[in-house]
């Protein structure tokens, strides 16, 4: 079957108020997480409290997965499983953020190495990681916004542009996300 080599745009180009949701949204989740990454609700759950922490690196693991076969799509001409593939990567974004800030609100935060032993060189790669991965996290999203908002109204070059510089840093902030899980978990009470 063939794929046209472009996709209908799905929204009128409207930047002003594009621009003002980006810019909303972006700060509102920004905002949240800081705000809420601060607070810890001494809830029982009736189940373990990292189980959020574990959903999120499944998440992350998908998202990686849904980014690497949307790249993919994209380069094979394949518009429309590309669209659906970076949709369903920014719908699993949003569920994500809410199972972060559950994990946050429910079990606090949780230090490298309190449970765990670890040596100068894991402590090292652990911060890196880290260090890395919670700045790119907190600047990325409105660059997929924007993104998205001009593959949606057609603008693909401006899109594949753009996309350059968020599709490597939407992916590392996916699977650094899952290393720190994976380094941080055992020390998970």
């Amino acid at each position: 079957m063939n794929q046209p080599n472009t996709l209908s745009p799905l929204f009128k180009k409207n930047d002003k108020l594009a621009y003002r949701l980006i810019i909303a949204v972006s700060a509102v989740v920004f905002i949240a997480v800081v705000i809420l990454g601060r607070v810890e609700l001494q809830v029982e759950l009736g189940f373990n409290k990292h189980l959020f922490a574990t959903a999120n690196a499944v998440i992350n693991s998908i998202v990686a997965l849904l980014l690497l076969a949307g790249l993919w799509a994209a380069k094979t001409r394949q518009f429309a499983l590309h669209k659906n593939l970076m949709l369903g990567a920014i719908v699993l974004s949003v569920l994500f953020l809410l199972s972060y800030i559950c994990h946050h609100l429910f079990a606090g935060s949780t230090r490298y190495g309190s449970l765990q032993e670890t040596t100068p060189l894991s402590e090292l790669i652990y911060k890196l990681v880290l260090f890395t991965h919670i700045p790119l996290a907190g600047i990325i999203l409105p660059f997929i916004l924007l993104a998205s908002y001009r593959a949606l109204i057609g603008e693909y070059d401006k899109h594949k542009k753009l996309v350059r510089y968020t599709w490597p840093l939407w992916f590392y902030v996916a699977v650094s996300g899952v290393i720190v899980y994976l380094m941080i978990s055992p020390d998970y009470r």
